[in-house]
């Protein structure tokens, strides 16, 4: 007579209890063991369905208030044994039987500590410790044991079972799923101890909020070291550090790449202006408002912020800043002078920190970057509760690699020194700027940035303005501009920005307004004056983050002094693309990377 094979054994330990006697009750139809463990046993017998404690296997009672129920190996060898004649034989010695099914999920630590004024001891109690062993256990022997960690999974698990056993791929599915389940658990947990012991602003740090005010709490926070950067004052928001994490990798590639300090201005993850130290000359001193500024001309740091900060002043207003170098006394007095919501840097001379200190009141924000720190390779955002993940854009934009390949004209000699440097810029500007975007530049610094554009042509109208924006700024009458005694900067810049982009109000309060910024109200540029001055611009670079698609964009930059266009190539108008650069004299380069950031 054959001997009846061994029933198979189901070990149930589950705080959710949904869907608990109706998995008990498919179960027992299907001669399937129960054993269970406080009150999910009490459950199920109350209901008149057969069941065991786990006792009855480990011959020891549950214990210490019922911390300790199944950790002991009569579960656990009973769980992690696989199909192997040396497993068998250890389990025959002991004594042990194999189990085939674990269903388990876990103490509610996240509801726990929600909970307002939750303390240490009221969450250190939610900690399940044999639930995770359960089933991690399960989940490792998922080549033979199913695991059930989410009640939902219940009624299909059982209508396998019915049609005779549980398939390969849904143990798959089901251990992926509890992984995942203590995963989430542990992340929690850690969250709250690392909030309690870590100390602010170490390992974990409290923002003000997040993107807006009503978006509370927030904080930023790494799980396995600490911050790579310390608050030596004020408090940063979320966008703050948005903008700040993404400045300073700018700074860092420009200066890695081209051998200059370098320095950004940064707003809504976007870079508004990005420079290299080159040296200004009188009239670049007057248009960045740094005449004044003592020190400046032995500081290569202070004159890449001023290039920063005054190649778009409208949108460098209330910026991050980022520098690549220590913030010497020159450049905190150039940003004490401007509205600004924060700086990093990886040092500051004592006298620089406290001229930054007095801005705000005392609240701005001041941030010092470790420059050794370099960033995981892969990357993790939320959104929509979805979370995505992507190596990291660690491409390496270098003046004499990145701009080899010279596509039209076809005889050209190679590019000067001038261009490779200002196309290093303009590119390395894009990798930090949402996309689509363009980005002209000259002289080792940004003059014009189109940014988030649905369109490319967009962008590229958009940059190009601000472009020419730059540009009139240096016509001899917007040298020439008085202005009335006790103008703000701030009013200045918004007076000259509608001088030289054409749009000064014929009449009205605002034409009032915007002339009681003068001492002598200059008159608007006329369409010929423009148009003369701006046929002066030339040897400009432009860098697109991928390709122009139309040759609508090639005639723009051109409109704008572009001598050097880079963009990666792919479009079906590539040819139509080059042949229009080749007529306008633009040189055309392909860059082999697509920039997009988002």
């Amino acid at each position: 007579m054959a001997t009846e094979a061994p029933k198979k054994i189901a070990i149930l330990s589950v705080y959710d209890k949904t869907g608990l006697l109706d998995l008990a009750k498919g179960l027992i139809k299907q001669n399937v063991r129960l054993l269970a463990s406080g009150g999910t046993a009490k459950l199920i017998r109350e209901a008149g369905f057969q069941v065991e404690d786990v006792s009855a296997i480990t011959k020891a009672p549950e214990m210490l208030a019922g911390r300790v129920k199944t950790l002991h190996p009569a579960v656990h060898a009973g769980i992690l044994a696989r199909d192997l004649a040396s497993d068998e034989k250890d389990l025959a010695e002991q004594n042990i039987n194999k189990v085939d099914y674990v269903i388990c999920n876990l103490y509610p630590f996240k509801d726990t500590v929600a909970k307002i004024n939750v303390t240490v001891t009221e969450a250190v109690e939610e900690i399940d410790i044999g639930g995770v062993t359960l089933i991690r256990a399960a989940a490792k022997n998922h080549g033979r044991v199913t695991v059930l960690s989410d009640p939902e999974d219940y009624h299909d698990f059982l209508q396998e079972l019915e049609k005779g056993e549980v398939t390969s791929k849904s143990r798959q599915l089901h251990a992926l799923k509890a992984f995942s389940h203590t995963a989430d658990y542990d992340t929690a947990i850690a969250d709250f101890f690392r909030k309690k012991y870590a100390g602010d602003g170490v390992q974990q740090l409290t923002l003000r909020y997040g993107t807006n005010p009503h978006q509370k709490p927030a904080s930023a926070f790494m799980t396995d070291q600490n911050l790579p950067f310390k608050v030596l004052n004020g408090s940063p928001g979320y966008i703050n550090l948005l903008d700040s994490l993404n400045a300073w990798p700018l700074v860092k590639d420009l200066s890695d790449a081209l051998g200059f300090p370098a320095a950004a201005s940064f707003k809504h993850v976007s870079p508004a202006g990005a420079a290299i130290g080159v040296p200004l000359n009188d009239v670049e001193k007057k248009v960045y408002m740094v005449e004044d500024i003592e020190g400046l001309e032995s500081s290569g740091l202070a004159q890449a912020y001023a290039r920063a900060r005054g190649a778009d002043r409208m949108s460098s207003f209330g910026d991050i800043i980022a520098l690549s170098h220590e913030c010497d006394i020159p450049t905190a007095k150039i940003i004490g002078k401007e509205v600004s919501d924060g700086v990093i840097a990886p040092s500051y001379h004592p006298e620089a920190l406290a001229i930054l200190r007095k801005k705000k009141g005392g609240k701005y924000l001041v941030l010092q970057m470790d420059p050794s720190y370099s960033p995981p390779t892969q990357e993790l955002r939320t959104s929509y509760g979805i979370t995505l993940t992507q190596h990291r854009n660690d491409a390496l934009i270098t003046p004499h690699n990145s701009f080899t390949s010279i596509i039209v004209p076809k005889d050209s000699p190679p590019l000067p020194d001038s261009a490779l440097r200002d196309l290093t810029v303009a590119t390395i500007a894009l990798k930090f700027t949402q996309s689509n975007s363009v980005c002209y530049a000259l002289n080792g610094q940004v003059i014009g940035l189109g940014a988030g554009q649905q369109s490319r042509i967009h962008c590229t109208r958009l940059a190009g303005d601000k472009a020419d924006n730059w540009w009139m700024r240096f016509h001899s009458r917007a040298l020439a501009v008085k202005w009335r005694k006790g103008a703000k900067r701030a009013d200045k810049s918004n007076a000259i920005d509608m001088l030289c982009s054409g749009i000064v109000p014929d009449s009205g309060p605002e034409r009032e307004e915007w002339e009681g910024n003068f001492e002598v109200v200059p008159s608007p540029f006329t369409s010929e004056e423009r148009r003369e001055w701006l046929g002066r611009l030339s040897e400009v670079a432009v860098s697109s983050d991928a390709f122009f698609p139309f040759t609508d964009n090639v005639y723009r930059v051109a409109r704008s002094g572009v001598k050097y266009l880079a963009a990666p190539t792919g479009s079906q108008n590539d040819g139509a693309c080059f042949e229009t650069a080749a007529g306008l004299g633009v040189t055309f380069v392909e860059q082999h990377v697509r920039l997009f950031h988002h």
